[in-house]
């Protein structure tokens, strides 16, 4: 056979065993853009006693809507996905190029875990990739998309990404769910173990996706707002000048987002984790910014995993130099056993920290509540906000109303509790008293919140 047969032959044989994993390669990114790596590489499993055809991953290059990006997709179709040392380093090869050329990684995750046969070896190169992969973090964004099983070591990817899809079939577990169920005395389905839904506690599930068409958007919507791979302010017709009366009478967590965010430019990620707390990635007035914004029925009380998310949105934010406005409605640690036996204190210490990392414009609104230490760790001048606007109706104080009006007037006896508690709140909580004292820079009318926003970025982007 002569060398062009042979080579075409060892290539229909390479991608014969990875038709699936093509295929969905080529759903994700711009068409014919995949340019495949490493293609060639495999090697002898001594347990299974044959060769695994490219080592269970297959890795390359191509561009999502023109954005180029390197891929490092396990197929589950050799050997379960199985990770062999080989396949550590055809994937450690993408990650050394990304991180030469500055261009984001995605991972298509969907493996059983490592294969048997290569004993520690296996093991070593697991640990280079892992240790490759968190030098990444915050150099270049890193995507997984768990499309199917993916059990044991292979889920650090995922919780080394910066955001992480679910596909419908998506279920990502520390161990076999199997045992996981076992050990937990339960008869749970894998799902029940390791699906979305299961992980609302990890801060792992960034996006719950229908398919890859939308992890598409999702992950061009995020290039679009990031500094290093679009422009920091772009003109995309949004309306600069633009006020929302309604604002005025009622101002929910949705009803800001919609009013303060250019249309069609912001997404969510981390909305199945800690709903109270909503992380934004998008475009005021045509500039990048990352906000949090806070909202519950009685103001957002602390605990470690909304800290915990908060601080992660943080530090990304930091990473790319995103400007961060918060948008508070947060009256402090939410009181009960559970909670004060827990990582919450030393969470928000954490949280408090990761705001020296930035460096952009700080902007804080008070848009309902900011008590105790909700106005401490969100909206505090000495927290390092930049700028501080208050609602004309918000409230800002020690405490909330009840627990302030029996502070501040015990001595009123036979009192009506809740006129008390109003009389707090107008006199005790107005923010007219942070304004006072210089601790709010404005205080203004809901309504006119993004063309203050867009001013403040205007003046203080970096």
């Amino acid at each position: 056979m002569d060398k062009i047969s042979l080579l075409q032959s060892r290539r229909e044989k390479v991608l014969s065993a990875g038709t699936a994993v093509r295929k969905a390669i080529a759903e994700l990114i711009d068409a014919e853009s995949f340019v495949e790596l490493s293609g060639f590489s495999f090697s002898k499993n001594d347990f299974y006693e044959e060769s695994a055809e490219g080592d269970g991953v297959v890795t390359g290059f191509a561009t999502i809507e023109g954005y180029p990006v390197y891929i490092a997709a396990q197929n589950f179709a050799v050997m379960h996905g199985g990770v062999s040392k080989a396949g550590c380093d055809k994937i450690l090869k993408c990650l050394t190029l990304a991180e030469k050329n500055s261009t984001p990684v995605v991972y298509f995750l969907n493996s059983y875990g490592v294969q048997i046969g290569e004993g520690v070896t296996v093991l070593e190169g697991f640990a280079q990739l892992l240790k490759t992969a968190a030098k990444l973090h915050g150099v270049v964004p890193q995507f997984a998309i768990v499309g199917g099983e993916v059990y044991g070591q292979t889920a650090l990817l995922a919780a080394c990404a910066d955001f992480t899809f679910f596909l419908p079939n998506g279920v990502l577990t520390a161990d076999s769910p199997l045992v996981i169920a076992a050990k937990s005395g339960q008869n749970l389905l894998k799902e029940q173990v390791g699906g979305a839904a299961a992980l609302d506690k990890t801060n792992l599930v960034s996006f719950v996706a229908e398919d890859l068409g939308c992890v598409r958007n999702t992950i061009q919507k995020i290039l679009y707002v990031l500094p290093d791979y679009s422009a920091v302010v772009v003109e995309n017709g949004s309306d600069l000048n633009a006020v929302f009366p309604a604002l005025n009478e009622l101002c929910g967590a949705e009803d800001l987002i919609e009013a303060v965010f250019d249309p069609e430019s912001y997404i969510e990620p981390g909305k199945e984790s800690s709903p109270e707390v909503r992380c934004v990635l998008g475009r005021i007035g045509g500039i990048s910014v990352a906000a949090v914004v806070l909202g519950a029925e009685n103001g957002v009380l602390l605990d470690q995993y909304n800290v915990a998310k908060i601080t992660s949105f943080v530090e990304f934010a930091a990473y790319y130099d995103l400007p961060f406005v918060t948008f508070v409605d947060a009256q402090g640690v939410r009181s009960d056993l559970s909670n004060n036996n827990s990582l919450v204190l030393k969470s928000i210490f954490k949280l408090l920290e990761s705001y020296d990392l930035l460096e952009n414009a700080k902007i804080s609104v008070v848009y309902r509540r900011a008590i105790g230490l909700g106005y401490t760790v969100f909206a505090a001048k000495s927290a390092g906000f930049d700028y501080s606007y208050a609602f004309a109706n918000a409230q800002i104080s020690l405490f909330e109303g009840a627990k302030g009006a029996e502070i501040e007037f015990a001595g009123e006896a036979g009192a009506d509790r809740a006129r008390l508690a109003q009389r707090y709140s107008e006199e005790k909580a107005d923010p007219m008293n942070a304004a006072k004292n210089g601790y709010v820079d404005n205080i203004i009318e809901p309504q006119f919140v993004r063309q203050y926003l867009i001013a403040s970025l205007q003046m203080l982007l970096k």
